[in-house]
């Protein structure tokens, strides 16, 4: 790597080592002594595994009223949604669907809203890789090294960036130590899915190397096959084509093409070139005071998976019997390499100002687009986030905090399949978050980011920059025990993506020729949402309904032209709006000394609409889920089914999405007691093998959900 581009992570280290011997001045420590026991498998948003040592809390701690409406993942159920892949480890969650690209590249999918709309960060700061780039590339996350993952919904995310109208997800990352052990503890996690033969194995140790510094250090592996599928490989609409062109392929006397095209139309069981594997290592370093705490930690990841391509066409820009003489391109992989190092440190101060919390991180990032054993398209990007959020200590009823945000990135593609030239991206916001106890029960909260944004591509003379202005107010009210109610208003504002502004060529995972436009202006939106909770021992009810609508929302549409043998599309500005709902129950009807017996159900729905054209594409269908789960002493039982309804309201160029319902069953056990060390969890996910596709997908027709998956997964820790 040149040396100028080293920069940033050479910043990073300069930082991370200056602090250190004031840190070391400022405060003595303290002895950690008495102890309690662990809790392995309920850990806590504020610290390691729990203890009486002293505990960074969560970066940054996002506790106000503002975050209205929630979800997280954590404890055991963590372990057991444990994937490859961040959004199909979410996609059960309300309001939460996956792009489902491949079971190698998957992003969340929140209220409808994908891509750039949608921040994926690793303790707050992005995870500065491509995934936002195409639907096929990976969100670079370590599943194995993370303690929760939070879903962020409403005003809280203006504290992550502008860009995300549609939500963040925040997972808080344990790889630099947030506690001092008084020994050294640690984790090891193993385990097998049947649907793609997954086996998965990862270890992670804290070692105290003095009373003030810890050491971490992980390694994991996963490696998967081809998904096996509950029944045809493509969607019904999929293979009346394959067969029409069987038809014509036959009568034009292409005998061998047309039975290869009705074998497709027949393709069942697994789904050809879906395999994926990823290595992970990664080591930390945290120094840990009263007066404040600083940490470094690196991780390189390596996955290679498997890219499904859509059936009659191959990975170059002729489709696969053009002319009846094109030789097929070999199976489509993507070879992906990231290294990343990330800095988070405090300053406790007490008085006016609580603490100032910094956090920091620079990743090179390189992917390489494989035809078989040949290099196709390489992208390499690098790139940096810093932030600063200066808290503010609780001063009777209000509190808040302030802070600055910068990022930088740079991608450079190479191939023939660059739909975009190389360009530079750099973003510098100013954010505020307040929050104000009124009496009465009333709380008031308000919000408010400044960011200026540039997107740069210097080989074809092209700059712009947008100023945009982000708020949030909001309004709560707690009438009673347990009740909460109360609305937003937000107020967003999104610069185009580089994508939306500069693609001009063959995007082969969309099996399109995607034309951009450099004039798009600032994508504004006004929401609001309301929402009411009520929460007791025994007993859980939240219902949320959101509403957002555009000035400008930019959407790839098809012009009806063709160039280089696929369909156009050109990314359009046009007035929408967005409706929905979520809703969650649970009540525990049974309660007995060791052992309850608990209802839970929900739903969640968005309707999108362009105004005067029609649906937004890729959107979910409504979905309900209701369940069931049993506790028996050190024994837990789940039983879930989810039914998700027939998705017919889709863009003029998609086909409908049949319905499913899913059956799911899970127990975990804790052998050595419910604190014990050791977790064994079963699962066995779609148990009547149905055939499932999201809605969300670009790749539904033809990569559907993983069939009946039977998981084993054991979890220790010591």
């Amino acid at each position: 790597m040149p040396i100028q581009t080293s920069f940033p992570a050479a910043l990073l280290l300069a930082t991370a080592l200056h602090p250190v011997s004031a840190l070391a001045q400022s405060g003595e420590s303290r002895p950690m002594e008495n102890q309690p026991p662990q809790d392995h498998h309920r850990t806590t948003h504020g610290s390691l595994d729990g203890g009486g040592e002293i505990v960074v809390v969560g970066h940054p701690p996002v506790d106000f009223g503002l975050l209205t409406t929630s979800a997280s993942l954590e404890g055991d159920e963590l372990v057991a949604q444990s994937r490859g892949q961040i959004g199909e480890m979410l996609s059960r969650l309300p309001g939460v669907s996956a792009t489902s690209f491949a079971p190698g590249a998957s992003r969340p999918v929140l209220r409808g809203f994908d891509g750039d709309r949608v921040r994926v960060l690793v303790d707050g700061i992005g995870t500065i890789d491509a995934s936002t780039v195409s639907a096929d590339h990976a969100v670079v996350l370590d599943p194995l090294t993370v303690d929760h993952i939070d879903v962020v919904h409403g005003p809280a995310v203006l504290l992550f960036g502008g860009q995300a109208i549609g939500g963040a997800v925040n997972a808080l990352d344990k790889r630099i130590p947030r506690s001092v052990p008084e020994q050294p503890r640690g984790t090891v996690i193993g385990g097998y899915g049947s649907a793609a033969r997954e086996r998965f194995l990862g270890g992670a140790i804290d070692i105290p190397l003095d009373r003030r510094v810890a050491l971490h250090l992980d390694a994991n592996r996963r490696k998967s096959g081809d998904l096996r599928v509950g029944g045809h490989v493509h969607s019904p609409a999929l293979r009346a084509e394959l067969l029409h062109e069987a038809g014509h392929l036959a009568e034009d006397g292409e005998a061998d093409e047309a039975a290869e095209y009705r074998e497709l139309a027949g393709l069942s069981d697994r789904i050809p070139n879906s395999g994926a594997k990823t290595t992970t290592i990664g080591a930390g370093l945290g120094f840990i005071d009263n007066g404040g705490n600083l940490g470094l930690s690196i991780q390189h990841t390596d996955s290679r998976y498997g890219v499904p391509m859509r059936p009659g066409s191959s990975h170059g820009h002729d489709h696969a019997h053009d002319d009846h003489g094109h030789e097929e391109a070999g199976p489509v992989s993507i070879d992906l390499r990231q290294t990343r190092i990330d800095l988070r440190g405090a300053l406790e101060f007490g008085g006016l100002f609580d603490s100032l919390q910094l956090r920091g991180a620079y990743g090179d990032y390189r992917h390489v687009e494989l035809e078989g054993a040949e290099t196709g398209t390489i992208f390499d990007s690098e790139g940096y986030e810093v932030r600063a959020d200066l808290v503010q200590s609780r001063r009777g009823g209000w509190r808040g905090r302030s802070g600055v945000q910068a990022q930088w990135r740079k991608l450079l593609i190479d191939g023939a399949e660059a739909f975009t030239p190389d360009y530079e991206t750099s973003r510098l916001g100013l954010f505020t978050l307040q929050s104000l106890q009124l009496g009465g029960g009333f709380e008031a909260e308000g919000a408010l980011r400044y960011e200026r944004a540039r997107v740069r591509a210097g080989s074809i003379g092209f700059a712009r920059s947008f100023d945009l202005w982000s708020g949030a107010v909001g309004l709560s009210w707690m009438p009673a025990q347990g009740w909460k109610t109360g609305g937003n208003y937000i107020r967003g504002a999104r610069s185009p993506a580089p994508e939306e502004l500069l693609s001009d060529g063959l995007h082969v995972a969309t099996q399109s020729y995607e034309r951009g436009d450099p004039a798009f202006r600032t994508e504004r939106s006004d929401g609001i949402e309301a929402y009411i909770r009520y929460e007791a021992e025994g007993l859980k009810l939240a219902l949320t309904g959101f509403a957002t609508d555009f000035k400008g929302f930019i959407a790839a549409l098809p012009t009806g032209e063709d160039m280089e043998g696929f369909p156009v599309f050109q990314y359009l500005q046009h007035p929408a709006r967005f409706r929905g709902f979520e809703a969650e129950a649970g009540a525990d009807l049974l309660r007995w000394p060791g052992g309850i017996f608990r209802l839970e159900g929900g739903a969640d729905y968005t309707r999108a609409t362009l105004k005067g054209i029609g649906p937004v594409p890729r959107i979910p269908p409504l979905r309900l889920r209701g369940g069931a789960k049993l506790e028996l002493g050190a024994i837990h039982f789940h039983g879930e089914v989810e039914w998700n309804k027939t998705q017919r309201r889709v863009a003029a160029f998609e086909n409908a999405v049949g319905g499913f319902t899913l059956v799911n069953l899970s127990a975990h056990w804790h052998p050595l007691g419910e604190e014990g060390p050791l977790t064994l969890l079963l699962a066995a996910n779609n148990l009547f093998d149905v055939t499932g596709r999201r809605a969300a997908s670009f790749t539904r027709d033809f990569v559907p959900i993983a069939g009946r998956d039977v998981r084993v997964t054991a979890k220790f820790s010591f």
